[in-house]
């Protein structure tokens, strides 16, 4: 029993409504809610189809309203809350427990002297999900009344009925649903029971989260199918929600089929990692559950079989930054080396004017180039990647790529991306362009537009250097041009150092001077590059053990968080401690205090290179994972209030922090360095 949410808390609805669940199915498809099944996100659904994975995710069916009748007296399951605020019915008030069987979540329901359990999980690889009743105790039968409200829209969107009408058709063992002319036909299929045709529209649903993040909070769904079941004691009953007109209907073989895809997930894990005999903490090992979770097809012409990672749920889809700063942490770390590698090849192909793209948008085919880190980050994840692996093929494959890469960069390449050979320093941007992970941006407002040098930025360029100069030795190539490069970069990133302040500026050469602001990203330059790697090339640190241990006291005294890092201390006069509000509101302080989960694993790397206490850094990874409990249960958020208490906020889960925590619990245990 993982991450159980007990009676206090279930039948709690101000606490309850906020603890939200996710399932997947690999191909970017998901299904997600409360634990209450009260809708409060335009994202909450039991079916959002990838119908162009792993993109084009839309919602087919929002949720099942169950009533369960017994002696007469019914016993709605569900709830809801209609735009006028009322909750009705009060379905939560039966909600004994719910906890997770891996990655499924499982509710218990107490009434009378019944206990009926419900199971939610995916098919993987397909747009299937499953949704699985059980009566585990009863003197008499009861029998369920299961109502099924559908949909079919984008899932950003909201849904207004305006007398819009779908084609229901009774099929063997089901219902086939066609929203419109055109549009994909989904399927519910039960095992047992009646099911009767409905066409009526539930009006005003009201999505609290929404409501809170500043978008239209009203929404309504079609009721379309009823389905009506008698349930002996120990008889189970199953509704399969899928996009197949002939998916696996036997809910033994499906759920057998998922727990063992979980199963082999650990065991490849285990054996591909060396941790096969070793006791492994219980949310170490969910944590590799859940990283498979952000890991999605994504075909090419040139591989069909492609990789890519959802970069968060529920609405950002595989963005170039966010794979490549996450591979580590959820391809090597879990011992999934073959997918890391499709990702590596896969994001390859998309290089042009040596720059990866940072977003694939939903609809379309031309990626975004808008990014001046997404492109360093790779060097970092491919070599990575050959540390675990050791594949020397691939290095040779690549290589050219790289080359390419850092030719570009030295030549000048889109947004003003171009190495200063003044100071061997990357410069990068222009009005209008936000390049690097603070990257909000209002309109045409660049909330933090960082245009000049960053200092993360030339962290990574000199992290390149380093790296395809070692590249370059493991392929016995000349490389003494980039390790000149390397020198130079790391001599002209002195002028980041101001003895003053104590710490680094964050952006140098800016239209406005050099910017002081308090932020994390000088960390990278402790972190990065791999202290063995500059010891082997004879490369100097970019900075001095002193100013190590300057930036690593300042920042754990004004940015460390129990979550992650605050992006802006709160001694800088632009702190704001609260991410909240509408969408402008909310941009307006994304990068302004608030802190990132991601960036606990530059800190702890940094803090293991300075201070060199692995335990330290383990107590910090142990306390994060107190997060798994709260808001996406079992998983890791985008986000926290840089204010005490420190709500979770943004995404339920973030790729990101997931890897990171990770990564850095592989790096202190890793048996193989």
């Amino acid at each position: 029993m993982i991450f159980p949410i007990k009676r206090e808390i279930c039948q709690n609805l101000s606490l309850a409504e906020s603890q939200e669940w996710l399932v997947t199915n690999g191909i970017g498809g998901y299904a997600s809610g409360t634990i209450t099944g009260l809708l409060t996100r335009r994202y909450h659904g039991l079916l959002i189809a990838s119908l162009k994975p792993p993109v084009q995710r839309t919602l087919l069916v929002t949720k099942l309203d169950e009533t369960a009748i017994y002696f007469n007296k019914e016993y709605p399951l569900y709830t809801n809350r209609w735009i006028s605020g009322i909750v009705e019915p009060k379905g939560y008030q039966y909600l004994n427990q719910f906890h997770l069987e891996g990655t499924t979540p499982l509710w218990t329901y107490t009434f009378a002297d019944v206990l009926l359990e419900k199971r939610v999980w995916m098919q993987q690889k397909e747009n299937t999900t499953y949704v699985k009743y059980s009566l585990i105790q009863s003197s008499y039968p009861v029998t369920l009344s299961v109502k099924a409200l559908i949909n079919y829209r984008d899932h950003h969107h909201n849904t207004k009925n305006s007398n819009w009408v779908m084609q229901l058709e009774k099929v063997p063992q089901g219902v086939r649903a066609i929203a419109f002319d055109g549009a994909t036909p989904f399927y519910l299929f039960s095992d047992k029971g009646n099911y009767t045709l409905n066409h009526d529209w539930y009006l005003g649903f009201q999505l609290a989260r929404e409501k809170e993040r500043g978008f239209d909070d009203c929404e309504d769904h079609l009721h379309g199918i009823t389905f009506d079941v008698t349930l002996q004691p120990w008889e189970d009953f199953t509704i399969v929600i899928s996009t197949l007109p002939h998916p696996q209907l036997d809910d033994k073989i499906a759920l057998t089929q998922q727990r063992d895809y979980e199963k082999n997930i650990l065991t490849q894990w285990r054996v591909n990692t060396r941790f096969k005999n070793k006791l492994i903490p219980e949310w170490v090992e969910h944590l590799v559950l859940i990283a498979n979770q952000f890991i999605v097809d994504r075909a090419t012409s040139l591989n069909p079989e492609g990789k890519s990672i959802i970069a968060g749920y529920h609405w950002f889809n595989d963005w170039g930054r966010d794979t490549m700063i996450s591979l580590p942490g959820l391809t090597l770390a879990t011992g999934k080396h073959a997918i890391a590698h499709s990702i590596l090849s896969n994001y390859s192909h998309y290089l042009d004017q040596g720059m990866l793209p940072n977003v694939f948008p939903d609809v379309g085919e031309t990626p975004q180039y808008n990014t001046v880190d997404a492109t360093l980050w790779y060097f970092q994840a491919i070599y990575a990647y050959y540390q675990v692996t050791k594949d020397r093929q691939f290095l040779q494959e690549i290589y050219p790529k790289l080359v390419e890469i850092i030719h570009w960069h030295c030549q000048g390449t889109r947004y003003q991306i171009k190495l200063d050979p003044k100071d061997g320093l990357i410069y990068a941007g222009e009005n209008g362009s936000q390049l690097t992970w603070m990257d909000a941006k209002i309109g045409d407002l660049v909330i933090t537009p960082r245009i000049g040098k960053p200092i993360e930025i030339n962290a990574l360029w000199y992290n390149a250097l380093v790296i395809i100069s070692a590249i370059g030795q493991h392929l016995d190539i000349p490389n003494q041009e980039y390790q000149e490069m390397a020198k130079q970069t790391a001599k002209g990133f002195n002028r980041y150092w101001d003895e003053k302040l104590g710490y680094c500026y964050d952006v140098i050469d800016t239209p406005q001077g050099n910017d002081s602001s308090l932020r994390p990203n000088q960390l990278f330059a402790i972190a990065l590059p791999n202290p063995k790697l500059l010891e082997k090339l004879r490369l100097p640190s970019l900075l001095t053990p002193t100013q190590e241990k300057k930036i690593m006291e300042i920042s754990k005294q004004l940015l460390l968080t129990p979550y992650g890092l605050r992006s802006l201390a709160p001694t800088e006069p632009k702190y704001e401690g609260y991410y909240q509000g509408n969408p402008l509101e909310r941009d307006s302080v994304y990068h302004q205090g608030t802190v990132w989960g991601w960036l606990i694993g530059v800190y702890l790397e940094s803090h293991l290179k300075v201070y060199q206490k692995p335990q330290e850094v383990m107590k910090i990874l142990e306390t994060m994972s107190s997060h798994l409990k709260d808001t996406g249960i079992g998983n890791m958020s985008e986000i926290f209030d840089g204010n005490f208490p420190h709500f979770a906020r943004g995404a339920i889960g973030q790729a990101w922090t997931v890897a990171e925590v990770l990564r850095i619990w592989f790096l202190i245990n890793n048996t193989t360095t």
